[in-house]
């Protein structure tokens, strides 16, 4: 294992060592070795790293006893975990979780290095402000007070919308619960967080096409797939330990491994087949298949009839697909996509993995719908080594997605609409019309008012138009005039030219992170900037859900360093700042007037999250997870024996009802091969019973033991009196029940309500509550009765292949903005200019304009294994900073020996939009001809200027780069606005 031991004398900073000046000049990799401590050889290493190896005695074991303490890795959504040793409260070492069922003991390379994170030197030490063109060193009440003052009165005069709160992937479920919560109270939409741009498209694609916008399996039960295939992720370097299940399952079941990507990643280098298309093609590509297996009758035809609505409309689209067009189009030959249509049908099950090579696009949400209709037409769903496995990329995106950190719901994905508003302040025990008067009303288009409160927010992919749209055509106030980057880092974004003017024109620039960022040098103000040091996951504790909706409990490692807070204790700061911190935690214990109890936390969301299943997920069951690991199952993720007997790993959601009820948690959606009290679930009938006359309810299939034996809609007070299982229910839960219907009796606190005898039913009680259903009542009632008779809450019903809601119902391709295939723009143009969260947006402006004569070559992005994010923790972590010192770009040798470029040549990236970069040519056949790729965890470094002054001192990240977002360009998915990365023009030129 990686470690770092000191013999407890004081070293010099790292900064004067080995990566000391980094930009200024090159380091062999002898050279860092021997300066870095990392000798080769055991001895060698220890003594190297300043430690000494002494015979061991008594007394020095007492005074150095190790406590080892179980936490989860802070980078991709694995869900690895880490065993800390600390002695005398210091983090001196640390080993894999051997008995974690997702990483088996394995750990990837910045896994293996988060105790540098911890204990990194390059972190932020202290509260600061830009003033007069430098950093000064202030305390937390100075900036509590400035920030809050200044906000305040930005608030008076603009509106609360006018301060934009950007939330993180990086906090823990309860503190990301916390901030959502935080701006309802502070009165605004304006919220979002990492998933907006790199799943939004994924969420929205799969939710609209079964129910639930998650991965649908899990990475262990790819175990079981008997094929694999992989369009637009690449795991081997985003989720280094997923390979291990995903290898499993090649070599154990025969699996054949097929990956479609424009580059020939490292994932591919695992591949059975390889499959190169051009980037912005994937759904011509999954029609090109399925034109095969429609072709040949190789669909499931009883699983369509049964389980899918809408299958005959995407046959109609997919028949113009002929495997000529998609030769003209995608650039994949129409023979190669017969036979990987003919590998994926003969061995079913086989699961679709995909990520953001997929997502971030103008069409993103077409993308993830056609790998789901692919999925469906092969009868992979619901079932083991099935399904769609998305693996997302940060720790936390998953958790901090459901708990509602987004510009247009509220936690559980329950929307802003009246109702939505009206069940969380329930829960909250809040007063819905003091709620209501926090926020902003505008005048419509119709000239009547429009409360804000129910209107989706301005997304985190477009905060620069928010502030820099005319205000005239925004549906708010006023531009936004603060932005607070919490958890954020900046360079994830394209644009980065027009961010560095925004950065530069709003009143106030708040940061909050372990780490500077980007947002601390991208801009050239002289004051209005505030640095506030964030403590990081390891110093604090609570929830984190992994991609498979697995919920595991980090314990804090160590106590917050330097002056470093964790995020909720500074939530709670702003909160008290703004007079409504008595509000926020009425029913939230406090350790003390600023610090929120976080087990109280996580029982407050499992009060409200009915929708998804966060409810039986207890912090008491949480822990017993994890302090048992061993004894679950590493395939089925299933307890064997010990105190969890039967539980899935994690309760992986849905975890129906209350902890009490002891749902083991859903390892696998829509499977119905088991009963829903034992982890089985039906598709959710979300979108109605009837559609153009068409059933949408599940035909004559239902989970096991369902007493209705037959689809069925979701469950509400009326279904349960019409089924007569209303008796079932107890007084207290017919209590809560009369809350969320409004009856005015029951209308206090929720600790009361319920309580036997408190208050009369009345007499019209059936009548008035018969439209609750089981999202809303907070008894979980509803929930309890349906699955005591094995019947799902949400209904059983049809997927929709078609999704009547969004602007391509059928998925369709479309080019592009930026596209340098002129010749199939009028094929498959892209839409027309429209306005949705709150902004104009363009596409048929730009894209009826012609680049591709000044910039013939498509530019795409992604990660690297040594890297995470935007990579300010991660290049500022010596132990990764050695192997990757270079932000690059790669060429394809054809294109570089066109352009005069040699390998490893200083090159310009210039896009149409006139941003540049420059950066190292890479020339390989990673990429195709016509095609380039460039990572985008590098900052630092702005259009050919190294910006290393402009950090805090000791607060600048060991390795600095251009950012390929400042070469990228305008682009927005047509319904969840995700940014386009992945296929947009430049032109490259040696510098």
């Amino acid at each position: 294992m990686l470690r770092k031991k000191t013999n407890g004398v004081a070293r010099r900073p790292q900064r004067t060592g080995i990566l000391s000046d980094v930009a200024e000049k090159s380091v062999d990799r002898r050279g860092f070795l021997k300066g870095s401590g990392l000798a080769i050889g055991g001895l060698a290493a220890i003594a190297a790293t300043g430690g000494n190896v002494t015979k061991a005695t008594a007394s020095t074991a007492a005074q150095g006893a190790v406590q080892t303490v179980k936490s989860v890795c802070t980078h991709c959504s694995v869900g690895c975990t880490v065993i800390a040793e600390v002695q005398n409260g210091v983090w001196t070492g640390q080993e894999p979780g051997w008995d974690s069922p997702f990483n088996l003991g394995a750990h990837c390379a910045k896994g293996a290095s988060v105790r540098e994170h911890a204990h990194g030197e390059r972190r932020l030490k202290y509260p600061m402000k830009r003033e007069g063109g430098e950093w000064k060193r202030i305390s937390w009440e100075q900036a509590i007070d400035e920030i809050g003052d200044g906000m305040m009165k930005i608030r008076d005069e603009s509106g609360p919308d006018s301060v934009y709160w950007l939330g993180s992937a990086k906090h823990n479920n309860e503190q990301a619960y916390l901030f959502r919560k935080f701006a309802a109270y502070w009165g605004t939409n304006n919220v979002d967080h990492q998933a907006r741009i790199c799943h939004s498209t994924t969420v929205a694609g799969v939710a609209n096409t079964w129910g639930y916008g998650a991965m649908t399996n899990s990475y262990n039960d790819i175990h079981n797939s008997r094929a694999i295939f992989i369009i637009g992720g690449n795991p081997a370097e985003a989720h280094p330990v997923s390979l291990l299940h995903v290898l499993k399952a090649k070599e154990e079941n025969n699996a054949p491994l097929i990956v479609c990507d424009p580059r020939f990643t490292r994932t591919a280098a695992h591949a059975d087949e390889y499959v190169r298309f051009r980037p912005g093609t994937d759904v011509a590509l999954v029609w090109g298949m399925l034109w095969h297996i429609f072709e040949n009758g190789w669909e499931d035809k009883e699983f369509i009839r049964t389980r899918v609505w809408g299958m005959d409309q995407i046959r109609e689209e997919v028949a113009k697909w002929t495997p000529e067009e998609v030769e003209r189009v995608t650039g994949t030959p129409g023979s190669q996509l017969e036979r990987v249509a003919r590998t994926l049908v003969n061995n079913r099950p086989g699961t679709v993995i995909w990520c953001m090579g997929g997502t971030q696009h103008t069409n993103g949400n077409n993308n993830t719908r056609a790998y789901c209709v692919l999925q469906l037409a092969l009868g992979n769903m619901g079932t083991s080594g099935g399904g769609t496995n998305i693996f997302r990329g940060h720790d936390n995106v998953q958790g901090a997605t459901d708990l509602g950190v987004l510009s247009h719901t509220l936690p559980g994905y329950y929307g802003l609409s009246a109702g939505a508003w009206a069940h969380w302040a329930r829960v909250w025990d809040e007063d819905l019309d003091w709620l209501k008067g926090q926020f902003a009303t505008i005048q419509g288009a119709d000239g009547k008012d429009k409360p804000l409160m129910n209107e989706t927010g301005i997304p985190v992919s477009r905060w620069i138009d928010g502030v820099l749209e005319d205000a005239e055509n925004m549906d708010q106030q006023d531009n936004v005039r603060a932005m607070v980057l919490w958890g954020h880092a900046p360079n994830s974004q394209t644009r980065m030219t027009e961010m560095k003017t925004a950065m530069e024109k709003v009143d106030m620039l708040v940061v909050i992170d372990p780490f500077p960022t980007v947002s601390a040098v991208l801009h050239d103000r002289e004051d209005g900037v505030y640095l506030l040091p964030a403590s990081t996951q390891f110093e604090t504790r609570g929830s984190v859900t992994a991609s498979n909706r697995s919920l595991q409990w980090r314990d804090k490692i160590v106590d917050p360093l330097f002056e470093s807070l964790p995020d909720h204790i500074i939530i709670a700061k702003f909160a008290n700042k703004f007079g409504f911190g008595d509000r926020l935690f009425r029913n939230i214990e406090m350790e003390d007037a600023e610090t929120p109890n976080i087990e109280s936390v996580t029982r407050e969301f499992n009060r409200g999250m009915w929708t998804v299943g966060y409810t039986g997920q207890s912090p008491e069951r949480i822990k017993l997870h994890m302090a048992n690991q061993h004894t679950f199952d590493r395939t089925t993720l299933q307890a064997v024996g010990g105190p969890a007997d039967g539980d899935y790993y994690g309760m992986p959601w849905p975890c129906w009802g209350t902890a009490e009820m002891n749902h083991p948690g859903t390892p696998n959606l829509y499977d119905m091969s088991k009963p829903v009290s034992q982890g089985g679930l039906t598709f959710r009938a979300r979108f109605g019973v009837e559609r153009d006359g068409d059933n949408l309810l599940a035909e004559g299939v239902y989970s096991v033991g369902s007493e209705i034996q037959d689809g069925y809609p979701e469950f509400t007070y009326q279904m349960l009196k019409d089924l007569g299982w209303d008796s079932e229910l107890t007084d207290a839960e017919r209590a809560h029940i009369a809350r969320a219907a409004g009856i005015p009796e029951f209308q206090k606190n929720t600790a009361e309500v319920g309580e036997a005898g408190m208050s009369p039913f009345p007499s019209d009680y059936d009548e008035k509550v018969a439209g609750v259903n089981w999202k809303t009542d907070l008894s979980g009632g509803i929930q309890r009765v349906a699955i005591a008779h094995e019947c799902a809450p949400f209904g059983n019903a049809k997927a929709r292949a078609v999704v009547w809601t969004f602007p391509d119902p059928i998925p369709l391709h479309r080019e592009p903005l930026y596209t340098n295939r002129r010749d199939l723009v009028a094929d498959y143009p892209t839409y027309e200019d429209r306005k949705f969260y709150r902004l104009p947006t363009m596409y048929a402006s730009i894209q009826k304009q012609d680049f591709s004569k000044d910039f013939p070559i498509i530019l795409t992005s992604g990660r690297l294994v040594e890297y995470e994010g935007g990579g300010d923790e991660t290049r500022s972590n010596p132990w990764l900073a050695e192997l990757q010192q270079d932000m690059f770009v790669e060429i394809n040798p054809r294109d570089a020996n066109n352009l005069g470029v040699r390998d490893g040549a200083q090159v310009w990236v210039e896009g149409p939009e006139g941003g540049k970069v420059k950066v190292m040519a890479m020339v390989t056949e990673r990429v195709g001809e016509g095609v380039a790729f460039m990572p985008f965890h590098f900052g630092g470094h702005f259009q050919g200027e190294d910006q290393r002054s402009k950090y805090p001192d000791g607060a600048d990240p060991y390795v600095l780069g251009e950012s390929t977002n400042t070469a990228q360009t305008y682009g927005y998915d047509s319904v969840t606005q995700m940014q386009e990365t992945k296929a947009t023009l430049c032109k490259i030129s040696a510098a």
